[in-house]
């Protein structure tokens, strides 16, 4: 299969998790990818499992990427900046404002170099305003943005965060995105573009449509309404968890049908998603119960059989063996060297009935500098003067 981004080149400058996913995503369709790690590497390097200066982490964000790692303070690392600069497509940040200026690559200087360069800028809060110089990671954003107002204890009802990176992921997905819009527009008018993406807009966009519902309305609106599911939790079974939506009637009738009470159903109470939505907690106490009598595989398959959504709850490692993952092949197993076999996930989408191509390997830090200035026609005896000076250093 040809790969959608086959001869596509991006030169990723971005760190940690929302713009190095964004570049993954894209490099997994078939962009060739360098990396430019400062001298210590990508903070993501160090956290989490690790072998070496291969962290988990940092091997899912950037799988096949190729690195090189500079003094990017040093002005012969600009001039190599400003090479690889004009032999790419993209180029992608995540600094926060002003920081590419002060390298000498502001927006108005990588569209000199390279007028159809898309240029991708993902900031925390944006280029400008009260908190665009503000440092930020993901929790920070989850607070702002509403998130953590969205996932309250149920008992306490204090706010909480939840417990994966999710508004550096949901930022990646939707500058991988909007790369893919300029570069589609680039291809009508010849035109490089800036995309600009801020964490706080991608979650802001990510959370209106349910759980800030009670905010669509501006004039005359209606009373406010429970928020979206704001008792909704896991179902205890008798012996795990599995999880339920049934926001059609048909599907909540089969569930009250899979449970043996199919009169709930018709009870005024529960007679409507609205009724439904009001009344959530003593639909919770009827149907507790219920599901508390069955074991988890009784409650999947009485379900299935009715046609009323369900899952189990897994595990972590239990989502390695899920029959339906591992029927869809998503998860692959590729060789990394001396790490041995990594587990990663492919790409999600499809091209005409066909997943793309397994992931490639992440580098170790600098890996890849010694063949990268070779390919913008430095010498042997230049590249060495380079980590001479501590301006490049190789793996």
């Amino acid at each position: 299969m040809n790969s959608p981004f086959q001869n596509l080149h991006i030169l990723d400058l971005s760190t940690v998790v929302s713009g190095p996913m964004a570049v993954a995503l894209l490099a997994d369709q078939g962009a060739s990818v360098i990396k430019v790690e400062s001298l210590e590497g990508d903070t993501c390097r160090m956290i989490g499992p690790a072998k070496g200066d291969l962290s988990a982490i940092y091997i899912a964000a950037n799988r096949g990427k190729r690195s090189i790692a500079l003094d990017l303070k040093a002005p012969a690392a600009g001039a190599i900046l400003q090479a690889l600069v004009g032999r790419a497509d993209v180029v992608v940040n995540n600094f926060r404002p002003g920081v590419m200026d002060r390298l000498g690559l502001g927006d108005a200087a990588l569209a000199a170099l390279n007028p159809r360069l898309i240029r991708l800028a993902i900031t925390g809060y944006g280029a400008d305003g009260p908190a665009a110089g503000d440092r930020v990671y993901d929790a920070v954003i989850q607070a702002v943005a509403g998130v953590a107002a969205s996932h309250r204890d149920h008992h306490t009802g204090q706010p909480g965060l939840v417990a994966t990176l999710v508004c550096d992921k949901l930022t990646a997905i939707t500058a991988a995105q909007a790369v893919s819009a300029a570069l589609y527009a680039r291809e009508r008018d010849g035109q490089g573009r800036l995309v600009e993406v801020s964490m706080l807009d991608a979650m802001l966009a990510f959370q209106w449509p349910d759980a800030m519902y009670n905010h669509v309305f501006v004039d005359e609106p209606p009373p406010h309404f429970p928020e979206l599911g704001a008792t909704q939790k896991p179902w205890k079974t008798a012996d795990g968890f599995v999880a339920t939506m049934a926001p059609q009637q048909a599907e909540f009738s089969a569930q009250c049908a899979a449970l043996g009470r199919p009169e709930i159903a018709t009870d005024p109470r529960f007679a409507t998603q609205r009724n439904r939505n009001r009344h959530a907690l003593e639909l919770r106490a009827l149907l507790e119960p219920l599901m508390a009598s069955l074991s988890t595989d009784q409650v999947v398959s009485r379900f299935r059989v009715l046609g009323a959504p369900v899952g189990r709850v897994n595990e972590r490692s239990a989502v390695l063996d899920d029959p339906q993952v591992r029927h869809n092949a998503q998860l692959v197993e590729i060789d990394h060297g001396a790490l041995g076999r990594v587990r990663l996930a492919r790409a999600a989408s499809r091209f005409d009935g066909q997943p793309v191509p397994a992931p490639g390997p992440a580098a170790h830090l600098g890996e890849h500098g010694a063949a990268v200035l070779r390919e913008i026609g430095l010498e042997a005896a230049q590249i060495d003067q380079l980590v001479a000076d501590g301006v490049l250093r190789l793996a």
